[in-house]
Formats: structure tokens, sequence, C-alpha cells
């Protein structure tokens, strides 16, 4: 069986708000606003339809913050909790001899970053990364690039993601796919566990 895998809220908690505001400075207008503005351009470079140097200088001043772009790349990159019960998961079904692609909505500072930070994502047998592909998760186009550049079947792929936009386009896209919640993991475990005995059983 082939898994593909979101990363943020499935594999890695996060909380950009935490992280980023300890640049703004103490005296600072609307801290909350600055932030949800940082937040509402996120897509753009999600999509590499903006350079991370052009988007942390970007950042920085609507931040109002003299802080460097190292520092920025620092805060943007301290956000994540492992979601030690998914990666349980993960490391049973790598054992089992599945196939396991990440397909994430991310950045060019949080890929390879995290892979140095959590070297358990070598885990993964590939990945399709928002950024380097030009499109996002709901688009279409990244659910057929991932199953093309991965010579994934429809059929015998199951897809995680937190997002109900996402899984809706998974499911458009013919893969059988779970919404998933972090507060939820035993429902996870359960629809996995039926759906796996499903596939398995229905396999000529």
């Amino acid at each position: 069986m082939n898994f593909l895998f979101d990363i943020g809220r499935v594999l890695l908690d996060f909380d950009f708000e935490s992280s980023l505001s300890r640049l703004l400075p103490d005296e600072i207008e609307d801290p909350r606003d600055r932030l949800s503005r940082l937040l509402e351009r996120k897509d753009e470079l999600e999509s590499g339809h903006i350079a991370a140097d052009d988007y942390i200088a970007w950042a920085l001043k609507v931040m109002g913050s003299d802080a460097s772009h190292e520092e920025f790349r620092e805060a943007w990159c301290d956000i994540f909790t492992p979601n030690q019960a998914m990666w349980q998961r993960v490391h049973e079904l790598k054992a089992d001899g599945h196939k396991l692609v990440l397909l994430s909505n991310i950045n060019s500072i949080h890929s390879p970053w995290i892979y140095e930070a959590y070297p358990e994502f070598e885990l993964f047998d590939g990945a399709v990364m928002s950024f380097e592909v030009g499109c996002i998760k709901p688009q279409p186009a990244i659910y057929e690039y991932a199953l093309e550049a991965h010579a994934l079947e429809v059929d015998q792929t199951l897809y995680i993601d937190d997002v109900p936009e996402n899984v809706d386009a998974g499911r458009a896209a013919g893969l059988t796919s779970w919404l998933y919640d972090l507060n939820e993991h035993a429902a996870f475990e359960r629809w996995l566990d039926k759906t796996l005995h499903q596939k398995i059983t229905i396999q000529p």
C-alpha cells in the first residue's frame, strides 16, 4: 500500500504566532494583526512565487523588527512539535513495507531544515513539496503530480491531511482520504486498520 502524508498538524504540530512574536518590538502596535499579515502571504512562499529572502525582508518590515534574516529563519523554524503517536505509526508502516510519500504545502525555509531537525523524515520514500512544484494543495495539479512522479496507483494509495479542503481535493482525485485531527488520533488508527484490512482483502 502507498501513503501520502501531510506534515503540518499530522506529523508535526506547529505554532507560528508564539515563535514569531519574539521578534516583535515590545512597543509595537497591533502585534496580532502584523503576524496575521505574515501568514496571509504564506501561500506565496509555499508555492514558490516569492523567494525566501524577499519574503523575510518584507516580513521583518511588516513586523517593525530589527532582527536579522538568520534570526527570522530560526524563529520561523522554531514552531514545530512532533506528533509522537503518528510517528509511531509511520515506523510501523515502514517496517511493514508500505511506500511512504510526503505531500506538503511547505516553503524553502522549512525544507530541507526539517530533515536536519527530524532525521525520521528519512523514513519516507519521497516527497512532493509545494514550493518545488509551483502549486499548493488543494489545487488538483499537485495531486496529479504526486501520483505521477511517485508512480502511485490511486486505488492503492491512502492520503492523510488535516485540512478539509485538501482532503476533499484528495477524494476528488480518487484517493482514499482521511481528515486527521491531532486530538482524535485513536479515530485515525481505527480507520486505518479497517481500511488496510479492506484493501488487502480485496486484492487479487
